[in-house]
């Protein structure tokens, strides 16, 4: 449970966040997660932030809903729903343990990621994006905080600005919402963790909310420029933290 002289703390970071996210689209998990992480501990911090990431990106969807790209979304959610599911389902059998080692290897990768990735051909054709949500969706599922990972694939399909947001959002959304509803079939959703993630949703929105003003008065070039800055700051946050 938060305690409501913690409240400003974990609420700014909550909304500095879900600012960042809706900004640069990814990376705004990077700055809530060790917070969380600190208060409540891994597994507990990892059910909060599913809680408080879904109605940020939630947030997302309805300020963007005119720019999403809906066949992106639609192969996407074809490979995300089932790997999401067994990503949630080991995430319930993991001992605490093991996943802060796999969360430790995923954050040191997302740094090698940016280094030795080959680029993405632009303009792939939109049936891929089911490859990537199975991909995704496993690693959502068990440790969530994929979306620098998943940002390069969507820009390089050519997405930008709102349309970036919101199609990044709404398949967030996809797998955001069937592991919360797997960790809630295995009875894993306390009431206090699910309070604690619901106390933080009027700061994401709100996040969310001056994002989507700020993102309007970008260029596209400026926009590219801020996610490839997120994506270093996601990289070396997550390096340290490993």
């Amino acid at each position: 449970m938060i305690e409501w002289t913690d409240l400003p703390l974990l609420g700014g970071v909550a909304l500095f966040s879900a600012f960042l996210g809706s900004v640069a689209g990814s990376g705004g998990s990077t700055v809530l997660l060790p917070v969380l992480v600190l208060y409540f501990g891994i597994r507990d911090a990892v059910f909060i932030i599913t809680i408080a990431n879904l109605a940020a990106n939630l947030s997302r969807v309805v300020f963007n809903r005119q720019e999403i790209v809906f066949p992106v979304v639609g192969w996407f959610v074809l490979g995300s729903f089932p790997a999401s599911i067994a990503g949630a389902w080991l995430f319930t059998v993991t001992p605490p343990e093991v996943m802060t080692r796999g969360l430790g290897v995923l954050l040191i990768s997302l740094v090698l990621w940016r280094r030795i990735r080959p680029s993405p051909k632009v303009g792939f054709p939109v049936r891929r994006f089911v490859v990537l949500g199975g991909a995704f969706g496993l690693l959502e599922g068990v440790l969530g905080s994929v979306g620098p990972l998943m940002a390069p694939f969507f820009l390089a399909f050519g997405l930008m600005r709102g349309a970036y947001i919101g199609t990044d959002a709404l398949a967030t959304v996809s797998m955001q919402g069937t592991k919360l509803a797997v960790f809630g079939s295995a009875s894993l959703m306390r009431e206090d963790i699910v309070v604690a993630g619901l106390v933080l949703v009027p700061f994401m929105i709100a996040g969310t909310l001056l994002g989507k003003r700020l993102l309007e008065r970008v260029s596209d070039r400026f926009f590219a420029l801020l996610v490839e800055a997120m994506l270093i700051l996601a990289g070396l946050n997550f390096l340290i933290r490993a």
